[in-house]
């Protein structure tokens, strides 16, 4: 979603005659189109990562893992699906605004999944959000699981989620309202009288998921 159409007034924020001042942007209202849903070339090619110098593959293996811990975690906490779906899309969002050279993709990923808990309204605890992520973390480094110590280290991991959190609001506008596909790829079975195809609809299914592992929405308009 592009700066210019984020909602509208944030707390706190000072008001122009133009909209409101969110950081050095300005936002006025919500106007969206088949078209401009869609994310532009030019935020595609190159990235901010690309510009900081990573290449396309090692950005692409960080957004593949960065959405299978948030698919994963999810699970962990017993989220609806919606909430690890949406939690893709800000992940995806937030870093064709952001480079993953400048901000750790794993505390993104956790910020990510705590804010769309709440905006699925199936809100988590920071604590058990950081826990999961760090048993997660274990079992990928092939580690005898331990339990989540409440150090010093936690506290600053609890800072950094919060402050990457804020972050993700800001960058996007505050505008994390997301519309996810599913309902449309039932509509388009039914139309088709497909919806009793138990294998069209598990690949329609996996096929849609997989492309949110990539990126949030296609680059080209749809075509028939």
């Amino acid at each position: 979603m592009e700066a210019s159409m984020a909602t509208g007034p944030a707390a706190n924020e000072p008001a122009t005659s133009e909209g409101i001042l969110i950081g050095d942007k300005v936002y006025s209202e919500v106007f969206l189109t088949i078209d401009n849903s869609l994310i532009p070339e030019e935020s595609m090619s190159p990235t901010p990562s690309m510009q900081d110098g990573l290449d396309l593959s090692t950005e692409t293996d960080l957004r593949i893992l960065g959405c299978e811990l948030i698919q994963s975690a999810g699970i962990l906490l017993r989220l609806p699906q919606v909430a690890m779906a949406t939690g893709q899309v800000l992940f995806h969002r937030f870093f064709y605004s952001k480079s993953f050279v400048k901000h750790s993709f794993e505390i993104v990923a956790m910020a990510c999944m705590n804010l769309a808990s709440k905006i699925e309204e199936a809100p988590r605890r920071i604590r058990d959000v950081i826990n999961v992520f760090h048993h997660l973390r274990q079992l990928r480094g092939k580690r005898s699981p331990s339990p989540l110590i409440l150090d010093q280290n936690y506290i600053n991991t609890k800072n950094q989620v919060i402050k990457a959190e804020r972050r993700v609001l800001k960058e996007l506008g505050f505008c994390v309202h997301v519309k996810h596909p599913h309902k449309i790829i039932v509509m388009y079975l039914q139309v088709l009288d497909c919806e009793k195809n138990q294998t069209l609809v598990q690949t329609a299914w996996v096929v849609h998921d997989g492309k949110c592992h990539k990126e949030p929405l296609n680059s080209a308009p749809p075509t028939t």
